[in-house]
């Protein structure tokens, strides 16, 4: 868990209030006025993202007690939420204020019509978010159709992570073909979890047809045929396929597997716990691109103004540079801040001390000089993990 210094706080509490004193009135002027007594919030996370935070959320409370009653956290799985949230909004009893999603429950609660439509139709209470975001945060928001409001991103993967004891720095592949054929020269050595399952598995499998120049990369269906036919050669190489990257990085970790698919996060964090030895290595393949992600903050329809307006002015103070120094947290979403100008030096000493010790100095320059594309738009995403459940890797599957 973070801890911070009194001045930490005292600085993140300034920055807290110095947002709420902005004006809510803008172009739309639609939403609801600020409560004249203080609401509870529950907030539900699906993705994970209360690591990156829930410290945030605690500060905003702290500092708004005429706003803010009280705040719960809960975490759920993305496949029972919209199910979850149809029973409470049918009943008119909603117990769900804020959810924290990826683009899964994001893209389900939008076909289910399950979320507010936040922009534009509340930009008056909300930052101008072209001129806050990150540009490729920024793509990231598109995608969320004005139902959610983007509050941490990383440009993610897909990179090679390695044990320098099993694999010499000259024989790190270079490209695809070259990590193919290091396959099948350390057959069962490489490692990744079934993508539907995984984050560094999914964005491995949404880069290869930039790496291998297929036809059209974001249509797994028709433009994927040198991804599908190189993902089935490469699985003659690989003994199985795990359910989850913990368990990936369990094995690199204790030396069963050589080499393994991961993102900026899944190579940090794992070092910072211990899970894996600090000595492990990255490499990125010639050519590459990001696949960036990233987490949402949506609101369920059914929820009264008084939490809206509340809810409005939580999600504004989150983009503030003080709440996004919190994202970069111990690697877990590396970097984490989804709005321009957040430094390392913002975020709590813990965090400096993590990325300080186990963070990459070449991500920068990767980050910077590599082109960073968007995921796979939600149902394509579908389409993708069903096919290669049935035609690559799911009778491999070891749960």
């Amino acid at each position: 868990m973070i801890r911070f210094t009194r001045r930490q706080t005292l600085l993140g509490l300034a920055g807290v209030a110095a947002a709420g004193t902005l004006p809510l009135r803008g172009a739309f002027a639609a939403s609801p006025p600020l409560p004249s007594s203080p609401v509870s919030i529950n907030i539900v996370d699906v993705a994970g993202n209360l690591a990156l935070t829930q410290k945030a959320f605690e500060a905003y409370a702290a500092a708004n007690p005429k706003l803010v009653s009280n705040i719960t956290f809960n975490k759920a799985t993305s496949p029972e939420l919209p199910g979850k949230l149809q029973a409470e909004e049918a009943a008119g009893r909603l117990d769900i204020d804020l959810v924290l999603s990826g683009t899964d429950a994001l893209s389900a609660g939008i076909e289910q019509n399950l979320w507010v439509k936040l922009l534009p139709d509340h930009q008056d209470a909300l930052p101008q978010l072209d001129s806050v975001l990150l540009d490729a945060a920024n793509k990231m928001q598109a995608l969320g159709q004005g139902y959610g409001v983007v509050v941490s991103y990383y440009p993610s993967g897909p990179l090679l992570e390695y044990m320098p004891d099993a694999v010499a720095d000259a024989d790190v592949p270079k490209d695809a073909a070259g990590l193919l054929a290091w396959t099948k020269a350390n057959p069962n050595q490489l490692i990744y979890a079934r993508p539907a399952n995984s984050g560094p598995g999914r964005t491995f499998i949404m880069g290869l047809p930039y790496l291998l120049g297929d036809s059209d990369p974001k249509d797994p269906v028709n433009g994927w045929a040198k991804t599908w036919a190189y993902l089935k050669e490469l699985g003659k190489n690989i003994e199985y396929y795990p359910t989850g990257t913990g368990a990936v990085m369990k094995e690199l970790g204790e030396g069963t597997r050589s080499m393994t698919v991961t993102t900026t996060g899944w190579d940090i964090n794992p070092r910072v716990l211990g899970t894996v030895p600090k000595e492990a290595k990255v490499a990125k393949l010639d050519g590459f691109h990001w696949v960036a992600d990233a987490h949402y903050m949506l609101v369920p329809k059914g929820t009264s103004d008084d939490k809206l307006a509340v809810l409005l002015d939580l999600m504004k103070y989150m983009l503030t540079p003080a709440a996004q120094a919190y994202t970069y947290d111990e690697g877990y979403f590396y970097p984490g801040p989804a709005v321009k100008d957040v430094p390392l030096s913002m975020a709590p000493k813990e965090s400096q001390d993590a990325i300080n010790q186990f963070g990459r100095p070449e991500y920068a320059d990767w980050i910077a000089n590599n082109p960073i594309e968007t995921p796979l738009e939600p149902s394509a995403m579908v389409k993708a993990f069903d096919i290669w459940d049935k035609e690559v890797g799911g009778s491999q599957i070891q749960k």
